[in-house]
């Protein structure tokens, strides 16, 4: 008997970075996952992207798509739409 091989599932190779630069106050913050990573900026900055960005992955959840599957037309409304209001 031969043993079957099964292929590894495939891992997306897509991520999304958010990179804050208004930083000043020294701290250097980082926030990662799976698909996204946070990078940089103020307190107020990096809590708002990361905000954005976890529902953004929320609506991409709801929707049964990963980012990988996600046009990227359809990625800046979702961003947009989730950002905070000024």
């Amino acid at each position: 008997m031969t043993e079957r091989q099964t292929k590894p599932k495939e891992q997306s190779q897509s991520h999304l970075l958010g990179l804050g630069l208004d930083c000043d106050d020294g701290h250097v913050r980082i926030t990662k996952a799976e698909e996204f990573s946070i990078l940089g900026g103020s307190e107020e900055t990096h809590e708002n992207m990361t905000e954005t960005v976890c529902k953004t992955f929320e609506n991409l959840q709801q929707r049964k798509k990963r980012l990988g599957d996600v046009e990227p037309q359809e990625l800046a409304d979702l961003l947009e739409k989730n950002a905070p209001e000024k």
